[in-house]
């Protein structure tokens, strides 16, 4: 079979290669890949900003299609449409664990960061991990599922949104928008804000029903503070960019003992903040780290439920023989989510 992998440390260094097909231990299943989508750690990755177990298979957003099971599996069948989550294996013994933070296990092994990953033809994945899709969630909103289950898990676990709040988004790529999204779903007034490089971005977010969004780069973030809360600042800001100017920025306008949380991956550390804004309006700072299971049963019944529709963030699918264009068009800044198809 066909799989993208980084086969060194560094920028690039990838390339689209024939390795040989996975197969299914007693816990696992085998999943032919439909689609799978380009992730901001995916460009780190390619990048050589973000460190992961090398040569590997990238490549975690994703939906299939059950072809091969393992001899313990009885919840799954072949011909089951489904969805994974990231996690591959963990020490199931930690604190973390024990309460289904898989997210925060010590000894966690990730699809795509540390076991092959889905920007191949298959991919092996924990049957245990793996939830079967109801016939009205698309193939394309399934293959954002992943993403949408990060912000999920970053504004309905990490913190929660009331209706009458003000709720401030920095980054409009695919997890701004969909985070966006999902607080607007909640009944929140959201304002998405972006920079001048994010035109195209901005003008999808709104054409997706994303009334307010910003170009910080031409509205100066106090005089949006002022006409948005009345100087009061924001109730709630998610940083989803990975811009230490972003995080700054969301001390900046969140309201005195409002909440920033953070969900962008940082290219670089440490990164540089004036932490008297965090002392002096007693500013709640949480991280949001990917997802858990709770996070995915949450996903699927926001899907089935909120009247919104993730797979309209898709901007282009080509397929995985394509890959350097699909990542250059991801890193220009012009599409928001890329799904790849293998041939």
């Amino acid at each position: 079979m066909k799989a993208l992998r980084k086969l060194a440390s560094g920028f690039g260094n990838m390339a689209l290669c024939s390795v040989k097909k996975p197969t299914a231990e007693e816990n696992e299943v085998i999943i032919d890949v439909l689609y799978s989508g380009i992730c901001g750690s995916d460009i780190h990755a390619l990048k050589g900003e973000y460190n992961k177990k090398i040569p590997l298979t990238l490549g975690h957003e994703f939906i299939g299609i059950v072809c091969e099971t393992g001899d313990k599996v009885t919840d799954l069948q072949i011909g089951d449409r489904v969805v994974s989550e990231t996690t591959y294996e963990v020490c199931e013994i930690c604190p973390y664990c024990l309460r289904e933070e898989y997210n925060l296990c010590s000894e966690r092994k990730g699809l795509g960061t540390q076991v092959d990953g889905s920007f191949a033809n298959f991919v092996s994945a924990k049957a245990a991990r793996c939830h079967k899709l109801p016939p009205e969630v698309s193939d394309e909103a399934a293959a954002l599922m992943e993403p949408l289950a990060c912000c999920i898990h970053a504004a309905m676990e990490k913190t929660s949104i009331r209706s009458d709040e003000k709720i401030a988004v920095f980054g409009p790529g695919p997890i701004g928008v969909l985070l966006a999204l999902v607080v607007q779903s909640l009944g929140a007034e959201v304002t998405l804000i972006g920079i001048s490089k994010d035109q195209k971005r901005l003008a999808k977010a709104n054409d997706l029903g994303l009334p307010q969004v910003i170009d910080s780069q031409v509205t100066k973030l106090s005089t949006l503070v002022s006409d948005q809360t009345d100087g009061h600042g924001f109730d709630q800001v998610f940083e989803c960019s990975g811009s230490p100017k972003a995080l700054q920025q969301a001390l900046e306008i969140v309201k005195k003992k409002g909440t920033v949380v953070q969900e962008g991956l940082f290219a670089q550390n440490p990164v540089p903040l004036d932490m008297s804004l965090l002392l002096n309006k007693e500013i709640q700072l949480i991280g949001s780290r990917t997802q858990k299971p709770s996070s995915w049963k949450k996903t699927l019944e926001w899907l089935t439920t909120a009247n919104v529709d993730p797979s309209l963030i898709v901007t282009n699918i080509l397929p995985l023989s394509e890959w350097e264009k699909g990542f250059e068009l991801a890193m220009n800044g012009d599409e928001l989510k890329i799904l790849l198809k293998p041939e």
